[in-house]
């Protein structure tokens, strides 16, 4: 049997690098997708030196310019023709408000509308896999955060005065939003989940201050403990088959009215094919939907 391709954006550190070092023990090929190039080959050592029989690729991936994406994308397809699983877990949480090369709010362009992309130009390889897998998958690191998110248009390219905290839920509430127009868009055998990884100790707070992240810190969780439900998602038996749904590491998993909102779901997948220049995938009017 050919063995599995996973792609993880982000993976040079926290709940990505741990997912990365799990799915290299179950014999998956991990791609390796990120921003910077030298901590990417530092992460790559440290899963070969875990696992020295591990197959590791580097790609180097910008999600705030579109053109890194097509670019990304692009390499991807010289070396491989599928692609089984891809994590969408590449997250930031800046305090000060910042643009994508494309002119979005950073968050909003990186959380969100860059995975948004990444994700449609990587389907047809993710639909290649399925009649050699029998499926393929797609994983969205989501957050508890996104109950607190409200769509505002306004904002997508910005907005002032600026709320860090706003922007990071809003961008949390796309990503949940996503996964659930997805899952009612996707060809059969391909399937969409989400999942809050809970409170954990990454480099998405690099930006606060030190004393507040020495607090905080006393409440975090481990990257590997948010890593091993993420694998789970990606090639555990139990979810087979399964779309749609939203897990989370620690309780409470609510879900906001608003994420549930077929048609708000809607306009914002139309609405972010617009702004991201692609066509997007028609929903189909009825697709059973495993809601767990």
């Amino acid at each position: 049997m050919m063995k599995k391709i996973a792609l993880i954006t982000g993976a040079n550190s926290g709940i990505g690098l741990a997912t990365a070092l799990d799915l290299v023990r179950t014999g998956v090929t991990v791609c390796l997708a990120c921003r910077n190039m030298s901590k990417a080959e530092a992460a790559r050592q440290q899963i070969l030196q875990a696992v020295p029989t591990a197959t590791v690729e580097l790609y180097q991936l910008d999600l705030a310019s579109f053109e890194s994406i097509h670019q990304m994308v692009a390499a991807f397809k010289q070396n491989h023709k599928c692609l089984d699983v891809l994590i969408n877990n590449a997250g930031i949480a800046p305090l000060n408000q910042q643009f994508t090369q494309n002119g979005f709010e950073l968050q909003f362009g990186v959380n969100y509308l860059g995975a948004f992309l990444l994700t449609h130009l990587l389907l047809p390889l993710l639909e290649a896999a399925v009649p050699v897998s029998g499926e393929a998958r797609i994983i969205h690191v989501a957050s508890i955060a996104h109950m607190l998110g409200q769509l505002n248009e306004a904002s997508f390219c910005g907005k002032t005065p600026y709320s860090p905290a706003s922007a990071y839920a809003q961008s949390k509430l796309c990503n949940l939003m996503f996964n659930f127009a997805l899952a009612r868009r996707l060809p059969k055998g391909v399937t969409t989940q989400a999942f809050h990884p809970g409170g954990v100790d990454s480099e998405i707070w690099r930006d606060l201050p030190r004393l507040v992240y020495l607090l905080l810190r006393l409440f975090l969780i481990s990257p590997e403990r948010a890593g091993i439900m993420a694998v789970d998602l990606a090639v555990g038996s139990a979810h087979k088959g399964e779309t749609g749904g939203y897990y989370s590491v620690q309780w409470p998993r609510p879900i906001s009215r608003i994420a549930r909102d077929i048609q708000k779901q809607d306009w914002l997948y139309d609405k972010s094919c617009e702004l991201s220049g692609i066509d997007g995938i028609k929903a189909a009017m009825y697709q059973e939907m495993v809601l767990s």
